[in-house]
C-alpha cells in the first residue's frame, strides 16, 4: 500500500497546488489522444503509386522557367560586373535548365515504365476500365516528355521559353551594369 500511497499522495499534492495557483498553465495534450487519424487504404495507396507525382513533373521545368532571373543578374552585376562573369553565370543557368530537363525526363521514363507494368498486369487480368485509365495517363506523360523535350531542343538553339531564363538574367544584368555606371559616373558634377 505504501507505493499507492506514494502516488496519490504526489498526485493529491499536484492537484492541490494547481487549484492554489490558478496561473500554473495546463500540460498539452497531445492529438492522437483524441483524434483517430483515416488509415489510408490499399485502393489510395495503389492510386499514389500510378499518379505522378506533381513535384516530379512538368510543373517543376515550368516553375524553373517561370522564375524571374532579373534580380539576380542586377545582383550579380553590382557584385562582379565583369562579363566574363556574365558568361559564367549564364553558362551556371543553363547547366542548371539541362539537370532540371533531365531529372523531369528520368521521372516520366520510370514512371511510363511503372505504369507499362500496371497495364500488362491489368489487362491479364481483364480489367478493361482499369487498362484504359492507365493508358490516358501513360498518353499524358508521353505528350508532358513531347514538350520537354521541344523546350530542351529550343533552349540549346537560343530560342523559346526555355531561352527565356536567360533574357532575363542578361537584362538584369545590363541594369545592374546601367545602375553602376549611373551611381558611380552621372552623379558626378564636373
Amino acid at each position: 500500500m505504501g507505493l499507492f500511497n506514494f502516488f496519490n499522495g504526489k498526485q493529491n499534492s499536484n492537484n492541490h497546488n494547481s487549484q492554489e495557483n490558478p496561473t500554473n498553465p495546463l500540460a498539452e495534450i497531445p492529438e492522437n489522444i483524441f483524434l483517430e487519424k483515416e488509415k489510408q487504404t490499399t485502393e489510395s495507396i495503389q492510386d499514389e503509386r500510378i499518379t505522378p507525382n506533381i513535384d516530379n513533373g512538368i510543373s517543376v521545368l515550368f516553375a524553373f522557367i517561370e522564375k524571374n532571373y532579373e534580380g539576380k543578374g542586377y545582383d550579380d552585376a553590382l557584385i562582379n560586373p565583369d562579363n566574363t562573369h556574365l558568361a559564367q553565370n549564364i553558362e551556371a543557368l543553363k547547366n542548371d535548365l539541362e539537370r532540371t530537363i533531365r531529372k523531369i525526363k528520368t521521372f516520366y521514363e520510370d514512371f511510363i515504365r511503372e505504369i507499362n507494368f500496371h497495364i500488362e498486369t491489368r489487362s491479364r487480368s481483364g480489367m478493361v476500365d482499369t487498362v484504359e485509365e492507365l493508358t490516358v495517363r501513360k498518353d499524358t506523360a508521353e505528350e508532358h516528355i513531347n514538350q520537354i523535350l521541344d523546350i530542351e531542343n529550343e533552349a540549346k538553339e537560343n530560342r523559346g521559353i526555355g531561352y527565356g531564363i536567360i533574357l532575363s538574367y542578361k537584362r538584369g544584368f545590363n541594369n545592374g551594369l546601367a545602375a553602376i555606371s549611373h551611381h558611380s559616373i552621372m552623379k558626378k558634377n564636373f
